[in-house]
């Protein structure tokens, strides 16, 4: 057994874990967070992801262990009290979402997305839109409303 030190949503916590335990474990069963999600075990469909260290990861490929010391960011973490975040409010807006399943990835993969875009001044357009939500899975929908939120949100980002 390990003890996992790190900041998760912006409040320090603690833990106990098996050096095999996955971040997305300690997320959902340690801490009770349970908007990110495991749809896959193998990092292909993009549920899982989180912010470590304001970058996008895939949680469930992740060990806990490996986090030990980094500020981690959930779909919980990122509204402001009952101010959704802009990802959030777009998502919600032109119906980035059926059955909600994916969205929480989805979120946090177009926030990683529209931040690294915005920081190296490159265009964010429909096409690499697309192409960067390869990792992401959604089983209910064309990716169609998925696409204009995060065009939305990144206009709003702006």
């Amino acid at each position: 057994m390990a003890t996992v030190t790190l900041t998760v949503n912006g409040k320090k916590v603690s833990g106990e874990v098996e050096d095999r335990t996955l971040l997305v474990q300690f997320l959902r069963e340690n801490l009770n967070l349970t908007g990110t999600h495991v749809g896959c075990d193998t990092s292909q469909c993009g549920a899982c992801v989180v912010h470590m260290d304001g970058k996008a990861i895939k949680s469930c490929t992740t060990l806990a262990v490996q986090a030990a010391g980094s500020a981690i960011t959930t779909i919980e973490g990122l509204a402001d009290g009952t101010q959704l975040h802009p990802v959030q409010a777009a998502f919600r807006e032109h119906h980035g979402l059926q059955c909600g399943f994916c969205t929480p990835g989805m979120i946090m993969t177009a926030v990683d997305m529209i931040n690294r875009h915005k920081a190296n001044g490159s265009k964010l357009d429909e096409k690499t839109i697309r192409a960067e939500l390869e990792g992401n899975i959604c089983r209910c929908t064309g990716y169609h409303n998925i696409v204009r939120a995060i065009e939305a949100a990144n206009a709003a980002m702006a």
